[in-house]
């Protein structure tokens, strides 16, 4: 195991232990990413209110795995399978917005989200064809908005 790996996974094991939680942590490395797993009962309050908790350790993990550096390895981090649940989430929230451009022609702004559900929605349009997308507003309002595509 790397030194990032453990630094990211002696990070993960304090959060855990200051909210209580009993959780399995795997941590394994793929490329340039790590790759934090977090499995255990009730682990809602890691998560956190719209995935809020679980966004801000990871940005924390990434910091440490860097040491500080501009660039480091990216880090990710899910437990219990929500970063996958909420993945397929926003893309039928995204499929939605985008049918709904295309039959009105008209943009569609989609709720406030994280930088990282964003850039889900952003990703998953990209390939679609017919739309675009662009964030509008100001943290913690920003906001994603689905548009037809400029045929010009």
């Amino acid at each position: 195991m790397s030194a990032a790996e453990d630094k990211v996974r002696e990070l993960v094991e304090e959060i855990l232990d200051a909210f209580d939680l009993d959780a399995e942590v795997t941590v394994a490395t793929a490329g340039d990413e790590i790759d934090v797993h977090i499995d255990g009962d009730d682990l809602a309050a890691f998560i956190g209110r719209h995935g809020s908790t679980i966004d801000a350790v990871q940005h924390l993990a990434y910091k440490v795995a860097g040491e500080g550096r501009a660039a480091g390895p990216r880090v990710n981090v899910d437990a219990a399978g929500y970063r996958e649940r909420r993945r397929l989430v926003l893309e039928r929230q995204a499929e939605e917005a985008a049918s709904r451009v295309e039959s009105t022609g008209q943009p569609v702004a989609l709720d406030a989200m994280s930088a990282i559900e964003r850039k889900v929605v952003h990703e998953h349009l990209k390939e679609r064809g017919g739309v675009e997308t662009f964030s509008e507003g100001q943290e913690p309002a920003r906001h994603l908005v689905v548009a037809p595509l400029d045929a010009s």
